[in-house]
C-alpha cells in the first residue's frame, strides 16, 4: 500500500532514505527529511505492507516535471518488485499532470524498471 509521509513516520524514512549513498551523513539526511515537510513541491511516499518496506520521493519542477529523486527498499525486502511497484505507483498518480523522470541518482533504477517492462510486454505479446 502506499501512503504519504507524515511525520510520525520520520524515524523509518530517515531509516529508508539512509540506505542510500548521498543520505548516509545523518546532517544531510535530516536536511532532506525537513525539506519533505516543508517544501511543497517534495513529496515522501512510502510503500507499507505488514511494514514499511521501501520510500521513494518526488520532487515537482517547473510544474512541468515530478522528479523522482529518492528510491530505497529495505535490504531483507529487495529484489522483490518493491522499487519498481512504487514507482510504477508514482507515475500513475503523477503521469496525466506531469512528465515523471529521473534524476542523476535514480535514472539507473528507472531505466531497469523500463527494460523490464518492455521484456514482459515483449513476453505476453509472443
Amino acid at each position: 500500500m502506499f501512503i504519504r509521509y507524515k511525520k510520525n513516520y520520520e524515524k523509518i524514512a530517515m531509516g529508508l532514505l539512509s540506505f542510500m549513498p548521498e543520505e548516509k551523513d545523518v546532517k544531510k539526511l535530516q536536511q532532506t527529511i525537513k525539506e519533505y515537510e516543508s517544501n511543497p513541491d517534495w513529496h515522501l511516499f512510502l510503500w507499507k505492507e505488514e511494514d514499511v518496506l521501501g520510500a521513494i520521493g518526488v520532487r515537482i519542477e517547473n510544474d512541468i516535471n515530478a522528479v523522482i529523486q529518492h528510491i530505497s527498499v529495505n535490504p531483507s525486502h529487495r529484489n522483490s518488485g518493491i522499487g519498481k511497484k512504487m514507482v510504477k505507483e508514482v507515475q500513475h498518480i503523477y503521469g496525466d499532470k506531469y512528465a515523471v523522470c529521473a534524476d542523476d541518482l535514480t535514472q539507473q533504477f528507472l531505466n531497469k524498471c523500463a527494460e523490464e517492462e518492455e521484456q514482459q510486454q515483449d513476453e505476453e505479446n509472443n
